[in-house]
């Protein structure tokens, strides 16, 4: 009896010990990660630069624009996926800590969308210091709120190309979809949802106004209650849309959705990026089973999932097209291909 029960447990420390070292060979990715500090006027930047482990001649350079929430630079780890297949076909990654994350200095919520831009500028000259980057083949990757900033970046900087996933275009449209949105999925009512879209224009009608935070509090949701920073922010960015700003994209796009994406109108999406941004820059990549940020719905829907994944499958989180179709858009790149 003692002897079964001793192989049973070395059977099960075996396990334990085979499943440790399969998770610690997933999260091993053949890239280079360096830490990196930024001197800005508005204070330090840090962030993460990604290197292939092995290369020769110049990299392009991926500029990650996070979307929005208090986003560290490798929003925790699911960046590194893709910036290990963009390493294999010779692109660095930089991405920055939103200002209070991990060092990088202020407050992310006191920042306007122009903010960011000036932000991804210095983060961009950072960039073009370094030896071993073509400062002709620096794009920009932009998610959610990012599809504010980049489509102004691309104005202000040669961009060799942009990656937008999932960007927004109209702050209010896009709040008001996402509220009805979640609520259907969750079984609410019409009426409930009719209710909950009321309450939505009554704060953007306080925020037009420029109302103090104690206004908002005399009419404010205990369950949605925002604090008086995200106040400050929604206050200097409810009234962003890309639209006027799309036709500043001089070079490449490829626009990324989710057809189950319940925080931004993905068909209005692509249809404003059809008519703003001229045919023959824009490649537009729908993934009929991915959600907001690419991953797909059954991960999305199970916690059980994601988590099951980003331990033992992390390359798996998003689904496969997402970093095919990034791969093959920028391998179509004349500046790739010379």
């Amino acid at each position: 009896m003692k002897k079964k029960i001793f192989i049973s447990i070395l059977i099960l420390l075996l396990l334990a010990v085979g499943s440790g070292i399969y998770i610690l060979a997933q999260q091993n990715f053949d890239m280079v990660e360096q830490d990196v500090e930024i001197q800005t006027p508005q204070g330090k930047l840090t962030g993460t630069f990604v290197l292939p482990k092995n290369y020769t001649g110049k990299l392009g350079l991926v500029l990650f624009v996070h979307g929005d929430g208090p986003v560290d630079s490798t929003l925790g780890d699911a960046y590194k996926p893709l910036w290990e297949r963009l390493a294999s076909i010779g692109y660095a990654s930089l991405s920055l800590n939103k200002r209070g994350i991990n060092g990088s200095e202020g407050n992310w919520e006191h920042q306007t969308i122009d903010d960011r831009v000036v932000e991804a500028r210095q983060a961009i000259a950072w960039a073009k210091q370094q030896s071993m980057i073509d400062e002709n083949r620096i794009g920009a990757w932009g998610a959610s709120q990012g599809g504010w900033v980049v489509p102004k970046l691309a104005k202000e900087e040669p961009l060799a190309f942009s990656l937008l996933l999932a960007p927004g275009i109209n702050w209010v449209q896009q709040g008001l979809y996402h509220s009805r949105a979640t609520m259907e999925k969750e079984g609410y009512s019409e009426a409930e949802i009719q209710a909950k879209m009321a309450y939505d224009l009554e704060v953007n009608k306080l925020l037009k106004q420029q109302a103090p935070y104690e206004e908002y509090l005399k009419i404010a949701r205990k369950d949605r209650l925002m604090t008086e920073d995200r106040w400050m922010f929604a206050g200097k960015n409810f009234l962003s849309d890309a639209t006027h700003d799309l036709p500043n994209f001089k070079t490449p796009v490829l626009l990324m959705l989710g057809a189950h994406d319940i925080n931004v109108d993905y068909k209005n999406t692509e249809e404003v990026y059809r008519q703003m941004v001229k045919p023959e820059l824009l490649t537009v990549e729908i993934y009929p089973d991915a959600e907001h940020r690419a991953v797909h719905i059954e991960t999305a829907n199970s916690e059980l999932r994601a988590i099951w994944l980003s331990l033992f499958a992390p390359r798996q989180i998003t689904v496969p097209a997402y970093n095919d179709s990034i791969e093959r858009f920028l391998k179509k790149l004349p500046q790739h291909q010379s």
